[in-house]
C-alpha cells in the first residue's frame, strides 16, 4: 500500500472507533483480518497513523479546525510525518485508494499562521477538559508541557534479567535494533521509536527473549520497582501481582533468595505469570491464586507489601491513548474505592518495622498523594518515608529528578524522567514500644 491507501484505512479504522466505542487494538486487528491483502508494513503504518492521532486528538482537531477522522489523520500526517497539502494533494492524484483530496478550506486550514493561537490549554496538553484541573493541580506552570509529553511515541524499553544475563550482553545481542542503556534505570535498555511509519522491533521473537534474558518494562516501572528496596533474603507480598513484571524485577534484585509471594485478585490477569517465571530462572516465587484464605498464613510477617494499584492508567496514556478519550469521572470514583480497599488489606500482612510501597501507574493526585494522606489519617501507626531521598542512592546523583510536592513521594512523568508516568510512595508501620 502507498501512503494515501494507508490514509484511507488509518480513516476506516478511526471512523469505527469513534462508531462502535471500542479499544483501537481491537479495531486495527479486526481491520488486518478483514484485509488480509495488506503486508506486515502497512498494518504497521496504519497503526502509527491511528495511534498518533488518538495521542493528539483535541490538538489536531484545533489544528484541522474539524474534529472527524479524515482531519484526525490529515493534521497528523502534516504536523509529525512531514506532508503538506501540496505534497498530498499530487499522492492523491493518481491513488484511487486515496481519500478523497482536500478541499480548498482544508489546505487553508492546514497553511494558516498561527493555528495553535487561542487553544485553550487542554486542548494544547491533548488532556480531556475533566481531567486537565488536576494535572494542572500536580505539575502548576508545566502542566501543559507534561499533557504534551504524554501525547508523544513511547519507547520500547527492556530490563535485562540479571539472574541470566547483563545489559552489556544484551546491548551487544540487540545491536541492529540500535538499543542504547536507559537513562535512569541500572538495568534497563531503550529503543528509541522511531517517526512516521518505523515499526517497533518485535523483540519477543529474539533468541536471548526466548532464554529469559530480558523482560519488556517501561523504564518508570523498573525504576520504582527498585525504589521499594527490595533485597535478598526479604519476605515480600505482591499484592496486585498482575502477569508479574515487577515481581519478576525484585525476584532478581533479590538475587532467587528469600521469598515473594505474587497474588492478584483477578485470576486472569495473574495467568501469565507462571510462564514467565519459569523464563525468568527465578526460584523464590509462590504464586498465590484467589482464593478465600488463601494468604491468612502471611498475615504480620511480610517485610514489604507492594501494590500496584488499580487505576485510571493516566501515566501510560501514550502507549494507550484511546484510554485517554473513554476515561469518565465515575471510573475514576470507582479506582478510587479499589485503592482504599487494598490499601487497608495490606495493613493485615505487613510486620512491624514493614513497609508498604504504594505504586501506580498514574499522575492524577486523586489517586496518589490524596489517597495517601487519606490512608496515614487514619491508620497512625504508619509514617511516610522518602522515596525522594532513595532515589539518588538508588539511581545516582545525575539521574533526571521526578516530580515531588512533599520531597517524599516521587511521580515520574514523560516529560521528566522520561517514562511512562508513575507514582511512588513508601509507608512504614511503626515497631510497637
Amino acid at each position: 500500500m502507498r501512503l494515501p491507501g494507508r490514509l484511507a484505512a488509518a480513516i476506516e479504522v478511526l471512523t469505527d472507533l469513534e462508531t462502535r466505542h471500542r479499544p483501537a487494538a481491537e479495531a486495527l486487528k479486526d481491520w488486518g483480518i478483514a484485509h488480509r491483502f495488506a503486508g506486515s508494513g502497512d498494518r504497521a503504518a496504519i497503526g502509527n497513523l491511528v495511534y498518533d492521532a488518538l495521542r493528539k486528538r483535541l490538538s489536531s482537531a484545533h489544528f484541522a479546525g474539524a474534529d472527524t477522522p479524515r482531519a484526525a489523520i490529515l493534521a497528523i500526517v502534516i504536523r509529525e510525518w512531514g506532508e503538506t497539502p501540496d505534497t498530498l494533494a499530487a499522492a492523491f492524484g493518481g491513488d484511487r485508494f486515496a481519500p478523497a483530496v482536500l478541499s480548498d478550506e482544508e489546505a487553508a486550514a492546514f497553511t494558516r499562521p498561527n493555528p495553535f493561537a487561542g487553544a485553550p490549554g487542554h486542548v494544547a496538553a491533548d488532556l480531556p477538559e475533566w481531567v486537565a484541573p488536576f494535572v494542572e493541580e500536580n505539575f502548576g506552570e508545566e502542566w501543559i508541557s507534561e499533557g504534551r509529553a504524554l501525547a508523544e511515541r513511547p519507547p520500547l524499553d527492556l530490563r535485562a534479567n540479571t539472574l541470566k544475563s547483563s545489559r552489556d550482553k544484551l546491548l551487544a545481542a540487540l545491536k541492529r535494533f540500535s538499543p542504547r542503556p536507559a537513562a535512569i534505570a541500572r538495568h534497563g535498555i531503550r529503543i528509541e521509536p522511531g517517526r512516521r511509519d518505523a515499526r517497533i522491533p518485535n523483540v519477543e521473537s529474539e533468541e536471548g527473549f526466548r532464554k529469559g534474558w530480558f523482560e519488556v518494562q517501561d523504564e518508570g516501572s523498573q525504576i520504582v520497582t527498585a525504589l521499594t528496596g527490595a533485597v535478598p533474603g526479604e519476605q515480600l507480598l505482591d499484592l496486585c501481582a498482575g502477569a508479574g513484571g515487577k515481581t519478576l524485577a525484585m525476584a532478581a534484585a533479590m538475587e532467587n533468595r528469600g521469598q515473594i509471594y505474587a497474588y492478584d485478585a483477578d485470576r486472569h490477569r495473574l495467568a501469565p505469570i507462571h510462564e514467565r517465571i519459569a523464563r525468568a530462572g527465578v526460584r523464590n516465587v509462590q504464586v498465590r491464586a484467589p482464593g478465600e484464605g488463601v494468604l491468612d498464613d502471611l498475615a504480620g510477617k511480610m517485610d514489604r507489601v507492594i501494590i500496584d494499584a488499580p487505576c485510571t492508567g493516566s501515566g501510560v496514556w501514550r502507549r494507550r491513548p484511546d484510554a485517554k478519550w473513554r476515561l469518565k469521572p465515575d471510573q475514576l470514583t470507582r479506582r478510587l474505592a479499589e485503592q482504599r480497599e487494598v490499601l487497608a488489606e495490606a495493613t493485615r500482612f505487613v510486620r512491624p518495622g514493614g513497609m508498604i510501597a504504594y505504586i501506580t501507574c498514574s499522575i492524577l493526585p486523586p489517586e496518589n498523594e490524596a489517597q495517601v494522606a487519606s490512608f496515614l489519617a487514619a491508620h497512625p501507626d504508619f509514617t511516610l518515608a522518602s522515596a525522594f531521598e532513595g532515589w539518588s542512592k538508588l539511581l545516582g546523583p545525575d539521574a533526571p529528578q521526578p516530580h515531588s510536592i512533599d520531597m517524599k513521594s516521587v511521580t515520574l512523568t514523560p516529560a521528566s524522567t522520561h517514562t511512562d508516568g508513575f507514582f511512588c510512595s513508601l509507608l512504614t508501620r511503626s515497631v510497637a514500644p
